[in-house]
């Protein structure tokens, strides 16, 4: 079994949606992590459902399956990144509200999935007290989502108050362990912010991962980075997933791309092929027995060019 790559769309924020989508389906991508957004589809928009009818039947022409995220910068406020969110001292009715719209946009999507994360605990707030605001705005959302049969997956996010996966395990033990609060899965955030290796978080997450985003990353920076220029091991990751059985979407998650999205898109995917080649090559390698011949050698990626490095964080 391999992987169902996408690319998102939030790496394509100077294209029309439309254009957007069928660059990443030419290239070869499988699907899209759609970030419901202004310039693409904003939920808040009067058109917002024939909007949304008219991106279905897009992706079903183009072929493309699709996860949802809720990461834009200023759709809620144009002065404050991210704000309101989950844990804010104010606010947090609002961000509800756009994660119940993305669940039912989820749905009429068919999404595999709606992502969403925790946000900033603004200074001297008790965590006690933010557990207590991010609990109670998560339950909200997923009785939206079992109205309306969706996944969610919530992802830990360097910086904001969720920040790791154990906190992710945190929030789903205060919640009842609901099976339909699942996890999404950046694996340039592994690099930056764990402290296992990658693909050891990989396997330890297994069954629960619902979404899964790519990049580079350093550690201790959240910068999402082209493939080679941080420090993923992006075989040993890729391989972990297949291992574990992941059958949804891995997206790329390059945010700050956008000024040469399809170049960026396409050399993403020439490094992500070569890496699952060199994954697959020591699955099959291993399940050969004892003195047997070796499987036949694969051919070799050409080499990429060097990667582009423009921004930190999203």
């Amino acid at each position: 079994m391999s992987l169902r790559l996408g690319y998102g769309s939030n790496g394509f924020g100077d294209h029309r949606l439309d254009d957007a989508l069928a660059v990443i389906a030419d290239l070869g991508y499988e699907g899209v992590a759609l970030t419901l957004d202004h310039p693409h589809l904003d939920p808040f928009a009067p058109d917002a459902s024939a909007r949304t009818a008219a991106i279905a039947r897009r992706l079903a022409d183009l072929g493309l399956a699709v996860v949802v995220e809720t990461g834009a910068r200023y759709l809620l406020d144009p002065w404050r990144k991210h704000e309101p969110t989950l844990v804010s001292d104010t606010g947090r009715d609002l961000r509800v509200e756009l994660l119940r719209r993305a669940v039912r946009i989820g749905a009429e999507l068919g999404a595999e999935a709606v992502s969403f994360w925790s946000g900033i605990l603004p200074e001297g707030v008790p965590d006690a007290v933010g557990w207590d605001r991010l609990t109670a705005g998560t339950a909200e959302v997923l009785a939206e989502a079992g109205r309306y049969g969706v996944v969610c997956a919530f992802e830990p996010e360097p910086g904001m108050f969720a920040a790791t996966l154990t906190d992710v395990a945190e929030l789903r033990r205060r919640l009842g362990d609901p099976d339909r609060l699942r996890v999404t899965v950046d694996v340039g955030h592994l690099v930056c912010n764990e402290p296992l290796p990658a693909a050891d978080c990989v396997r330890r997450t297994g069954p629960l991962i619902a979404n899964v985003q790519l990049d580079d990353m350093r550690p201790g920076v959240h910068e999402h980075l082209e493939f080679g220029a941080g420090e993923i091991d992006l075989p040993g990751v890729l391989g972990a997933l297949i291992d574990t059985g992941y059958r949804g979407l891995a997206s790329v998650e390059l945010p700050r791309h956008g000024h040469a999205a399809p170049l960026v898109a396409a050399r993403s995917l020439a490094a992500l092929r070569a890496a699952l080649a060199r994954a697959e090559a020591v699955r099959a390698a291993a399940r050969v027995p004892a003195g047997a011949a070796p499987p036949p050698a694969r051919g070799r990626t050409a080499p990429q060019n060097p990667p582009t490095r423009n921004g930190g964080g999203r």
